[in-house]
């Protein structure tokens, strides 16, 4: 199969922090000794996924606070924050103050559109405003502007012996720049282009009418960047679910292709209401997923991937996974770690 125009530029990774509810502190010490084994295997950057009311990540921020104290060169990232939850000025606040503690390091991925399950939980999360809230673009375009850092407040100055600033605190320059948008729609790749923003695209497409997952997303990727102001250098990071098996045991390799097996029926068409089109997980050795992934019409639009770590296997499995990738796949794709490959 031709190799992609352009080889693999930046080589990252997502995971979900699965935790057992009964010791959650074991599930987010996993989070951040994989997020560690990622710089040390010379990864670019790391990713969380953001999981409400279950055994997941519930506050990304938070984690990755605590991993910047424990790395010092990956970058960190958000795959995505949804806004519904979240109030965009406080969440500029947080995500600035990581930036800062990370020296600049934080990738805010986030989505638009209302709260999973959003009949369930309108009463604990908006008692009084929940028929009021808007939970499209413009929610995204507030963050987009607070942390840009354009005025909250009519006034700034001093009040008493209190010093007040006119936007948010502390203000990260650079960190607008890396804000992305996990778009899963025409209109939504459309709309972070011309607003701007860096696109992240994954797994699941809306099929809108159409089919093939790969033309469906490279669809989206070249609409993003008709859109926006960089053009065809506008940065695109792809996130599918990859599973190399160079090194895995055959026990492990049952399991992953069971895992890949399992989900594959709902490849074949369109899900639920909304329409959504999955893609079939990559489950092989590195060299056969190299080759899907070069004929991949999706692929050979990016130079960026974080790819996605399956939600339900063990801390060893992410460790076997994720080296294969580092030490196998990437080079394979034409990556080059920046840090010397290896553990320590």
């Amino acid at each position: 199969m031709p190799p992609p125009s352009e080889p693999l530029r930046k080589l990252g990774f997502l995971t979900i922090g699965l935790f057992d509810e009964a010791d959650p502190a074991r599930g987010h010490e996993s989070t951040l000794r994989v997020i560690e084994l990622g710089e040390r295997l010379g990864f670019d950057s790391a990713w969380v996924r953001h999981r409400h009311l279950q055994f997941g990540i519930s506050s990304p921020v938070a984690v990755l606070a605590a991993a910047t104290q424990r790395t010092s060169r990956i970058e960190l990232g958000t795959a995505v924050i949804p806004l519904g939850w979240e109030n965009p000025l406080r969440l500029a606040e947080d995500l600035a103050t990581v930036d800062v503690l990370s020296g600049g390091r934080l990738n805010p991925g986030v989505s638009a559109g209302p709260p999973m399950g959003f009949d369930r939980v309108r009463e604990a999360l908006y008692p009084d405003t929940a028929d009021a809230e808007d939970f499209g673009h413009r929610r995204v375009a507030r963050l987009l502007a607070h942390v840009r850092g354009e005025p909250v407040t009519d006034f700034r100055g001093t009040e008493g012996i209190e010093v007040f600033s006119d936007r948010v605190q502390p203000h990260s320059p650079g960190l607008a720049d890396r804000l992305w948008y996990g778009a899963g729609s025409l209109a939504s790749a459309r709309w972070a282009g011309e607003h701007g923003m860096n696109l992240l695209v994954s797994s699941v497409v809306k099929a809108e009418g159409r089919t093939g997952f790969a033309d469906i997303q490279r669809e989206h990727i070249r609409a993003f960047r008709a859109a926006h102001p960089d053009g065809v250098r506008a940065r695109v990071s792809q996130g599918l679910v990859v599973i190399p098996t160079d090194s895995a045991t055959a026990g492990q390799r049952a399991k992953y292709h069971d895992y890949a097996a399992a989900r594959l029926p709902r490849t074949a068409e369109p899900q639920g209401p909304a329409g959504l089109l999955f893609s079939p997980d990559f489950v092989g050795t590195s060299g056969q997923i190299a080759e899907r992934l070069h004929d991949h019409a999706a692929f050979r639009e990016v130079d960026e991937v974080a790819f996605a770590l399956p939600f339900t296997f063990e801390h060893d499995d992410y460790v076997q996974i994720l080296t294969d990738i580092a030490t196998a796949l990437g080079p394979a794709l034409g990556w080059r770690a920046q840090a010397p490959v290896g553990l320590t």
